[in-house]
């Protein structure tokens, strides 16, 4: 019996994250006015400096800096392998552990990727959905148009995160045809990609560009819901 090849696995992206710092700020008062030499003006002297210092002491505290940067709709990535239902698994990698299989990473709180894979019959199907998290909201925005530059041909999924983007692509090999999928949605300062890929071993074709596109759209839309909580309210963006 011919052994059937498999298609490689697909490549970690590693997205470099920034660790945020936060900027502290002091207050300042200025300097004592010289002492009066009569005691009623002395006194009258002090009054005055209390509540200079105090307006001064408001004034600072309202138009300073903050002392903590501003917080970030998503801090630490989702479990990836619970992102996608076990329905929606069976449908898209039939045969496959519908628990999926983590892929190791660097720091689970900015990257972690989740995959499922299963050959059924002369049938094969691979995804894999990754949640990646930036320092805020411009880093993901400036990520994620990079890689759509770098994914030509596709187009934008309306109705998905703040801005998703999908593209298929055919490659062969050996005279087998694999058909894949990818689908990137921004969410705030999250995004989500999705890489969903078949191929038939017994014709040596590949699934049609519409089974694969709305496969990984419907995992994408899935891994989104997965987020949850913030960003929730510009999703419609």
């Amino acid at each position: 019996m011919r052994s059937l090849p498999l298609p490689l696995a697909l490549t970690a992206r590693l997205t470099p994250v920034a660790v945020l710092a936060c900027a502290g700020w002091a207050l300042t008062s200025g300097p004592a006015a010289p002492q009066a030499a009569a005691g009623h003006q002395a006194n009258q002297q002090t009054s005055t400096q209390s509540s200079s210092s105090s307006s001064s002491s408001s004034s600072s505290s309202s138009s300073g800096p903050s002392s903590t940067a501003a917080a970030k709709a998503y801090s630490t990535a989702p479990s990836p392998c619970t992102s996608v239902p076990a329905a929606t698994v069976k449908s898209l990698v039939p045969g496959a552990k519908t628990t999926g299989k983590e892929i190791p990473s660097t720091d689970t709180k900015l990257r972690r990727t989740c995959s499922w894979n299963a050959l059924q019959g002369y049938d094969y199907r691979w995804l894999d959905v990754t949640f990646e998290i930036s320092e805020s909201d411009q880093a993901a925005t400036q990520e994620y148009e990079q890689r759509v530059k770098e994914k030509s041909g596709g187009g934008a999924v309306p109705g998905l995160g703040n801005s998703a983007y999908s593209v298929v692509g055919l490659s062969t090999e050996d005279k087998q045809q694999t058909r894949e999928g990818v689908v990137m949605v921004r969410v705030s300062n999250a995004l989500v990609i999705v890489t969903y890929n078949g191929s038939d071993f017994e014709t040596k074709k590949a699934p049609g560009t519409d089974e694969i596109n709305k496969g990984a759209i419907k995992a994408a839309r899935a891994a989104v819901g997965a987020l949850g909580g913030g960003g929730s309210d510009s999703q419609s963006g």
